[in-house]
């Protein structure tokens, strides 16, 4: 094998270094980006580097606030809960005295409301898909 026959086997790679192919019309990352709409609903094509950074900060984000959402109805319905005694005390450094009904509900509705945050943060993250990058439903034969 010579060295020609080696330059001839390697491929030229995209910006993320993916091989491209050597037919660039059949190229499926050639697919123009922006919104469309696709078979499970509304969808938006990205570059391939810039879903990897969506999916995983979205992902991160709705976790995130899916723990902080069920630590504060932790606070609302135990009595004795850290976050709980933690906001209790730090109002009553202040000099406000805080009803424990006004507390508990204060308590359950950020709770929820960070939950259906997540919730929605995570299900935006997901209608995001890279160039090239089909749906199983789209490539099969089944109807």
């Amino acid at each position: 094998m010579s060295d020609t026959d080696d330059r001839e086997r390697v491929q030229a790679l995209d910006e993320t270094g993916d091989p491209v192919a050597a037919d660039d019309a059949n190229d499926p990352r050639n697919e123009p980006t922006g919104a469309r709409a696709g078979p499970q609903g509304r969808e938006v094509v990205v570059p391939q580097r810039l879903y990897k950074v969506v999916t995983v900060f979205s992902t991160l984000a709705a976790v995130l606030t899916f723990l902080v959402g069920f630590s504060l109805i932790d606070a609302a319905t135990l009595q004795v809960s850290f976050v709980r005694r933690t906001v209790g005390f730090l109002f009553g450094r202040i000099g406000v005295v805080v009803p424990e009904d006004v507390l508990t509900a204060g308590f359950a509705i950020a709770g929820v409301s960070s939950i259906l945050l997540g919730t929605a943060v995570y299900v935006l993250g997901t209608r995001f898909r890279a160039q090239g990058m089909g749906k199983a439903q789209e490539d099969s034969s089944e109807e």
